[in-house]
């Protein structure tokens, strides 16, 4: 077995030597979602970055990995929105007056900027808050951050100015509502982040009624699996719900509070870290430095866990909380209560994995403190007295953030975008891929342009290898004579970079799963293959092995969502044609057909003598080569769509060779090169096939994304509208100084500066000789202007010589 080396969160520092428990085999479980909202790229980063090490580990290094991931669907914040948008539900049925609901929303406006934006309502302001006084009061105290600074005014921007314009953003759609003459259901509408907390606070709602909740969960979870699907992450080998856990997770507790680790307090049951540590073991191994983290404590607990007392200290978490009203509640021995956050982890891991795991793994965020402390109640459950720490996980693996503008992207800050709306708009599922792949996978990756377009180089510099080969090989099949640049000598020379590519390569991903630097690799390794491709008497196997490596790599690392293992084909999936396997060969082919069709009637309606031409029309048959095809049941539209292409590729050429000949008529000419030119640029073109034309020899054919093809046809047709619309403005600029020239040319020398007010007198030769002031002209200003006027005298003799032509 290679050696694999992995960073290990357990063990900071170089990357570790990777030995799973079983020889050949790797147990590993991941942190899912919790399934309350859409999924943004920071999820996508995550996931993405997963998929892709598991991937290298099953089909790279031959591991059998069962993969477990949990969905959270019981937890605050799947509490919060649920609820919230069933009061909001209720909260726009109820028969408010215009009044009432503008008192409502102008109430919920103040409480929101005293609980979240507090400088707006400074101690000591008699002059209340509202939607007139709100921009002043926003400008004065957060003007640093609204301008891309800090709220101190030192250090950069972070989560916490981040926070401060989401809570901004909100109020900012609160006081227009306000503003405006809305009333009733649209003025709650407009004013519905500030609401939300508002009634929240006020209300409450019968929960014996899940469906609250699972109405959501159930929601969020099929559209996390819509996007994994998108973005191709394969699916888990298993998958756990919170919900379906509770009594596993009740006995899990009841077996920790035995052991000594774990009190009840008031129907909740707390981690107790004290007795963890006193019996000998390591309280947040992952993140030491966090331990009396207080912040980080209570976003551990959530925003519904706020405990008065009860905690022996401070940093104990709990395993079993006590529901309020409002809340999901289950049978316990200590209450009618939820789930902790951590515990569910721990519970449905072990449940599925044992009591040790090869690796666990999710977003850095979550090193401390969820995994510290899923890490120690496990711990805690599975420990023998005398016996030691137990070790739960060997490998922790930790994917690093998605940050923008210093940020980590987060649905709590709001400064995110989705993964359906960055898929509709801005990515593709294997341009995403690509930039997470140019990231060491803990690593943070801050969105950039720069990024963006390394991307891109990459994604292309693959893409034309892979269609420039794949047309290479065509034409060396084809049946075309005069393709002596495919010589089939032998040639070790690529080949050896090659075998050095699959060193280089191996090295990389053993190190810590380096795609960065395997990326690297395969695109160095392509840009030889292409140098060495367009060489004399290069030998288009040895281009054909590069091409069918890379294929299997990129394969490999998820590029190719339509490629299965074990990769053995030729460059990733054409967007050209949409599930190409399952389209009936005869209407695959029909748009292909249709154009040969078309080409060959307007052919014969040119009616040429030239003999090449005569012979291609009688003799081509692509019809029955077609059909061969089709009866050694190839499905692969692309291949059976070849015949016509080719047909129609060859009776272009034919033409091409023709246009110079003596025996043609302009007219015929002509129409010779706008039909070649049509069927290059549209008939072709359209259905996403390229024509490069070659010198005595036939054109090279390409399938290239129809899109692509018509975006550069546009392009191009825009950049000559764009040179000739300047070409004209350039000319008429010519003309009209052209006009002025000559306009001027016909005043006489004598009054060229006459009428001027800059001037009082001037001389019998029509030189001024006085300002308008009255001062005499200076000398020196007289002779500028006695050459101006020879040189005007020579330009009104011509005008006077034109006008004489003329008549």
């Amino acid at each position: 077995m290679t050696s694999i080396t992995v960073h290990n969160s357990l063990k900071p520092g170089p990357p570790v030597p990777f030995v799973p428990k079983q020889e050949g085999k790797i147990s590993w479980y991941a942190c899912g979602p919790t399934v309350y909202d859409l999924s943004h790229l920071g999820h996508a980063r995550n996931y993405v970055s997963t998929d892709v090490i598991r991937r290298i580990l099953t089909h790279h290094f031959g591991f059998e990995v069962n993969f477990v991931m949990n969905y959270t669907d019981v937890d605050d914040k799947i509490i919060i929105k649920a609820r919230r948008k069933r009061l909001f539900e209720l909260e726009k049925q109820r028969p408010y007056t215009p009044e009432q609901s503008r008192d409502l929303v102008s109430k919920a406006f103040v409480a929101y900027a005293e609980k979240s934006l507090p400088l707006l309502v400074p101690e000591g302001e008699t002059t209340p808050l509202d939607e007139h006084s709100y921009q002043a009061r926003k400008d004065a105290a957060y003007g640093r951050v609204l301008a891309g600074g800090t709220l101190s005014g030192e250090g950069k921007p972070s989560d916490a100015e981040a926070k401060i314009k989401m809570h901004l953003a909100n109020m900012d759609s609160a006081a227009n509502a306000l503003k405006s003459s809305d009333s009733g259901v649209a003025l709650l509408d407009g004013a519905e982040e500030v609401l939300l907390p508002y009634i929240d606070a006020k209300e409450t709602i019968d929960t014996s009624d899940q469906t609250i909740f699972t109405d959501l969960t159930k929601a969020m979870e099929k559209a996390f699996n819509d996007d994994m699907q998108a973005l191709n992450v394969l699916p888990p080998t298993a998958v756990t719900r919170v919900t379906e856990y509770v009594p596993q997770i009740v006995a899990f507790v009841e077996q920790i509070i035995q052991k000594g680790f774990a009190y009840e307090s008031d129907g909740s049951v707390y981690f107790d870290i004290g007795a963890f540590e006193k019996a000998g073991n390591q309280y947040a191994r992952l993140r030491p430095e966090s331990k009396n983290d207080k912040a980080l404590q209570e976003e551990g607990e959530g925003a519904l866990s706020k405990v008065e007392g009860g905690k022996k200290r401070p940093g104990d978490f709990a395993l079993w909380k006590k529901s309020k009203p409002g809340e999901p509640y289950w049978p316990s021995p200590w209450s009618q209560g939820r789930p902790g956050w951590h515990i569910e982890c721990s519970v449905m891991a072990s449940d599925r994995l044992g009591q040790t795991m090869d690796i666990h793994s999710g977003g850095i965020d979550l090193a401390f403190p969820h995994h510290d402390n899923e890490l120690a109640q496990s711990e805690a459950y599975w420990c023998e007295c005398g016996k030691g720490e137990h070790t739960w996980v060997n490998y922790f693996l930790h994917m690093g953030h998605l940050s923008i503008s210093g940020s980590k992207m987060s649905k709590s800050l709001k400064n995110f975008q989705t993964i359906q709306d960055a898929l509709a708009t801005t990515y593709t599922a294997r341009s995403m891929r690509i930039v997470f792949l140019m990231g060491r996978w803990n690593d943070g990756v801050e969105i950039s342009p720069d990024m963006r377009k390394q991307a891109d180089s990459w994604e292309n510099t693959l893409d034309n290898f892979f269609t420039n080969i794949k047309a290479r090989i065509s034409e060396a099949e084809s049946a075309v004579p005069a393709v002596g640049n495919l010589s089939l000598t032998e040639n070790k020379g690529l080949g050896a970079e090659l075998e050095q590519a699959k060193k280089d390569l191996n090295s990389a991903l053993c190190n810590s799963f380096d795609t960065p630097t395997a990326m690297q690799v395969l695109v160095r390794l392509v840009r030889d293959a292409n140098i060495y491709m367009n060489t004399p008497g290069s030998n288009i196997k040895e281009v054909e092995a590069v091409a069918r490596w890379v294929t299997k790599i990129v394969g490999i690392f998820g590029l190719d969502p339509n490629a299965e293992p074990p990769y053995e084909g030729l460059g990733w999936g054409s967007p050209n044609v949409s599930g190409a396997a399952d389209v009936d060969p005869q209407t695959g082919v029909k748009p292909f057909s249709a154009v040969y069709a078309a080409v060959k009637k307007e052919v014969e309606d040119l009616d040429l003598s030239e003999a090449s031409v005569k012979t291609l029309l009688e003799q081509q048959d692509p019809e029955t080569e077609f059909a061969e095809m089709e009866k050694s049941g190839e499905k692969d539209v692309e291949k059976l769509a070849l015949p016509f292409i080719r047909a129609t590729s060859r009776l272009r050429d034919g033409l091409r060779s023709i246009v110079s000949s003596a025996t043609l008529e302009p007219q015929q000419k002509q129409a010779i090169l706008l039909l070649s030119d049509r069927i290059r640029d549209y008939d072709l073109t359209d259905l996403g096939v390229q024509l490069d034309d070659q010198v005595d020899k036939p054109s090279l054919v390409k399938f290239v994304p129809a899109a692509k093809l018509i975006a550069a046809r546009e392009e191009k047709a825009a950049l000559a509208a764009e040179k000739a619309r300047k070409k004209e403005e350039e000319r008429k600029e010519r003309e009209r100084k052209e006009e002025e020239k000559w306009a001027k040319a016909k005043v006489p020398p004598q009054d060229l500066f006459k009428g001027d007010a800059k001037y009082q007198e001037w001389d019998a030769e029509g030189i001024p000789t006085k300002l308008a002031d009255g001062s005499e002209l200076p000398k020196s200003q007289g002779k500028k202007l006695k050459k101006e006027q020879d040189k005007h005298k020579k330009l009104h003799e011509e005008w006077l010589k034109k006008v004489a032509s003329s008549n």
